[in-house]
């Protein structure tokens, strides 16, 4: 598996904890709005940020798609 696609599982994991989903209900969000996509699109910019701001980040791309 890729370095991108790890991330994206982290990223997955992460935001499952932080709003207390089910990995299932995570995936079909990341899927549904695209966020997936703009993780491993942009993997090289993401990964180097704070947990905090990944989240946030994440959240906000998120409520944008929706």
């Amino acid at each position: 598996m890729s370095e991108a696609g790890k991330f994206l599982i982290y990223c997955l994991e992460r935001y499952r904890y932080r709003y207390g989903l089910s990995a299932a209900a995570v995936q079909t969000l990341f899927e549904k709005t695209g966020t997936d996509q703009y993780v491993l699109g942009n993997f090289e910019a993401l990964h180097t940020v704070g947990e905090q701001y990944l989240l946030d980040d994440l959240h906000s791309f998120i409520t944008n798609q929706a």
